[in-house]
């Protein structure tokens, strides 16, 4: 297949507006952020254990993105923040980062509305600002969904605080998409750079088993969810989870067993691995795959096109519908 031919979105693709990091370096010392420019490498902060960055021009400035692009044979990407996301502000500083990047994310889609799409950030740990921040988000120019971490401030996501935010997101018809920030265990991870080779999928899994077992899912039969990192460690232990709610009296109470709720959700195809890959669309079903390159990180894929095209079982309409076609529907492009 001819990666050139295809349309190419790449859902999980990072992004920093210059104006949202003026924020952060203005009111993030008061938070206990340290912020600092890198020379020649944009600017870095840490807060807490996290330390984000440098974002340099891939990530700001769209010109360059826009070449990086070109460069991958990507046509379009779905903008979302990363770490430390806006959790960390309090009242009226985290509204206003919310509505700051996505009031960025509108102006980016209207300079380039063919390449160029959203998924709106929220400040789930005030659910009362999260619901307006829906409400008003998902009328923005080119706002395609809505991107919250796997846990929030040490709540997860069954957390009876989040449902009403959920119901606003689901009556919005926009899909939502899971990232890791916090992860379970990072003081055993902080060597070899394991809170992100380890950390980020366990938190893919853990989400996934609280959306499930928390009702989250049975509540909302048309909430939509897509989990990063080819669904982390999810996929591979749904039989594990399986087999508790046979065994086990208290975990009954979902509707179905967990290994039907696989296709509740969407993946992404960062699982470094053609086996991964292969495993998604055998399992769950190629319908169901997203591309993605986790852009720009260090870890992330160079050529995510090609990562699908050259992979060598794939059937050439699988290819289609994970480089193009399932996001072109989800997204609405």
């Amino acid at each position: 297949m001819n990666p050139h031919a295809l349309h190419a979105i790449d859902v999980h693709s990072h992004y920093f507006p210059q104006t949202f990091l003026d924020l952060i370096e203005k009111h993030g010392p008061g938070y206990g952020f340290e912020y600092k420019i890198v020379e020649g490498k944009g600017a870095q902060f840490k807060h807490g254990h996290l330390v984000t960055g440098p974002v340099g021009p891939k990530f700001v400035d769209l010109d360059a993105r826009l070449q990086a692009m070109d460069e991958q044979g990507v046509e379009a990407h779905a903008l979302s923040l990363s770490q430390p996301m806006v959790y960390w502000a309090q009242g009226d500083l985290a509204r206003r980062l919310s509505e700051t990047y996505n009031d960025a994310l509108a102006l980016a889609h209207e300079r380039h509305p063919r390449r160029l799409v959203g998924l709106a950030t929220l400040p789930m740990h005030e659910p009362a600002l999260a619901r307006k921040e829906v409400e008003r988000a998902a009328k923005l120019p080119g706002v395609r969904g809505f991107y919250i971490a796997t846990q929030v401030l040490g709540k997860d996501l069954s957390d009876a605080t989040f449902l009403p935010v959920f119901e606003r997101i689901e009556a919005s018809g926009l899909p939502l998409f899971l990232h890791p920030v916090e992860v379970i265990g990072h003081q055993r991870l902080g060597a070899y750079y394991l809170t992100n080779l380890l950390g980020n999928p366990f938190e893919s899994a853990i989400a996934a088993a609280h959306l499930i077992f928390g009702g989250v899912l049975d509540r909302l039969p048309k909430l939509v969810v897509c989990l990063p990192h080819s669904g982390g460690a999810f996929p591979w232990l749904v039989g594990r989870l399986n087999r508790g709610w046979e065994k086990r009296a208290d975990l009954k109470h979902i509707e179905e067993a967990p290994v039907d709720y696989l296709r509740r959700f969407y993946y992404d195809t960062v699982g470094y691995s053609d086996h991964v890959l292969q495993y998604l669309v055998d399992v769950i079903g190629a319908d169901r795959v997203l591309m993605g390159s986790d852009y720009c990180f260090p870890i992330a894929y160079e050529k995510p096109v090609e990562i699908v095209t050259a992979h060598p079982r794939l059937s050439e309409e699988q290819k289609r519908k994970i480089v193009d076609e399932n996001a072109r529907r989800l997204l609405k492009l």
